[in-house]
């Protein structure tokens, strides 16, 4: 399911978001003309372009920039053979459900390579870093039925090895035949590298992190419980979800294959559940506070209320950004849920979750409650999909930041509204949170 938008219009004062950092008083009532904001060809702008001209409206050509990755990665492929140190990497694809592409990731290099599959330490760095570190990691593909991983052989076998691994491991792939030289451009594909069919795997001394290897073998231990316990023992969030997609937690008869874009949200969901839950028990804070964080493309601002526990989420996609093609309007998305949750999945889809995880690890390790609003404008330097992983370090990076505190909602949202492009009424349009926080009286006005 697409993104469901909830309020489309045209954009305004683009020009004031490369001003605001200088002078955050600026005004944000002028007007101009969207000729001055981008060039404009009628089709085939590729073509037309060959990324030079910059015609869609983004800053860097995409195609450019993962070319580039490809083609050093190119030349480090010889033969059917890929030998390496896996990160280590693994990945469980979701196409033919139930019978899915799933396989370890190697690149051609040894020594440390962790730092190409931790998403938790690339906050910070650029777009064309990133981009390599997707692009280096050769991937090895074999079908296997999510419900019988009991017969999926000893690729997968080796496969969860590696998700359950503490350090990257030296690795070799033995191909089918080699890697297509295609290059993947689409708004909903991360850059990914070379991939081909596995026909063997061997993989060297491996140690497995000692609290997942502690509830691998606890097989009485359901998976949710098992994710909770290994986030709370300090395991990171990236490395639970890598284990989480291979089936490696859960009551043994229960346990299945689960898509690594699946397992990324389910374990923000299930993460930010449990702490959405313990805050409820805690105080709120005791003013209005407001964090920020920019990277990427992508402004976050974050408004925490003195009330108890709700959230809601926005993104505004500037025009010609990755998931809105319009030429002229703005779409805005959102999703929001009250003190109770939410029991469907928000269309938002995984940056909901991620969002929320981040801020409730703030809020639960200063033990308060508040209401919580998340303002994203994605501008057209966010030039291609890098995960919802950078949804969760943005928002952990604002809340890293000393806040700005004020007495009343007016002067915090007058805050925020300075940081961002896009004027107030337009969010409040979007979304139900925000009208209602703005609109509603309470009965201890009263008292």
């Amino acid at each position: 399911m697409g993104k469901r938008i909830t309020k489309s219009f045209k954009p305004q004062n683009t020009w004031v978001r490369q001003l605001v950092n200088a002078d955050p008083e600026i005004g944000t009532n002028l007007d101009y003309t969207n000729e001055t904001l981008r060039l404009q060809a009628r089709d085939n702008l590729c073509s037309i372009c060959k990324g030079s001209k910059m015609l869609c409206g983004m800053t860097r050509c995409p195609i450019v920039q993962q070319a580039i990755s490809h083609t050093k990665m190119w030349r480090n492929i010889k033969g059917l053979n890929i030998d390496g140190s896996s990160p280590p990497s693994v990945f469980v694809g979701r196409f033919g459900y139930p019978y899915v592409q799933i396989g370890p990731m190697t690149p051609t290099s040894y020594g440390d390579t962790s730092l190409l599959d931790d998403t938790e330490r690339w906050f910070g760095r650029s777009m064309d870093e990133i981009i390599d570190f997707r692009s280096q990691l050769v991937r090895g593909m074999t079908t296997v039925n999510v419900n019988r991983i009991d017969k999926a052989g000893k690729i997968f076998e080796a496969t969860r090895e590696l998700s359950l691994a503490e350090h990257y491991v030296e690795t070799e792939l033995k191909l089918n035949k080699p890697p297509l030289k295609r290059l993947y451009i689409d708004n909903d594909i991360q850059p990914i590298g070379p991939t081909a069919p596995l026909n063997e795997i061997e993989i060297g001394f491996i140690k497995w992190e000692h609290n997942m290897e502690k509830a691998h073998y606890d097989s009485d231990l359901k998976a949710a419980e098992a994710a909770k316990t290994l986030y709370k023992n300090g395991v990171n969030v990236n490395s639970i979800m890598r284990a989480f997609s291979m089936g490696s937690f859960g009551i043994e008869k229960n346990r299945r294959l689960v898509p690594t874009r699946w397992s990324i949200t389910a374990i923000d969901d299930l993460l930010s559940k449990d702490m959405a839950n313990r805050i409820k028990d805690y105080p709120f804070i005791n003013n209005y506070q407001v964090y920020e964080s920019e990277y990427l493309g992508n402004r976050f601002e974050v408004l925490l209320i003195p009330d108890a526990w709700s959230y809601e989420a926005y993104e505004a996609w500037y025009p010609k950004t990755l998931w809105n093609p319009s030429e002229s309007n703005i779409n805005i998305v959102t999703d929001w849920e009250g003190y109770s949750g939410r029991c469907h999945y928000a269309s938002m889809g995984g940056c909901y979750y991620s969002g929320r995880l981040a801020v409730l690890e703030f809020l639960t390790k200063i033990r308060r409650q508040a209401k919580v609003f998340i303002f994203r404008e994605a501008y057209p330097d966010y030039i291609i999909p890098v995960g919802v992983w950078q949804v969760r370090e943005n928002v952990r990076n604002a809340m890293r930041q000393k806040p700005k505190r004020f007495e009343n909602i007016n002067d915090a949202l007058k805050q925020v509204m300075n940081r961002l492009s896009i004027p107030l009424e337009k969010w409040i349009e979007s979304g139900p949170l925000l009208k209602h926080t703005l609109t509603q009286r309470k009965i201890t006005e009263y008292t």
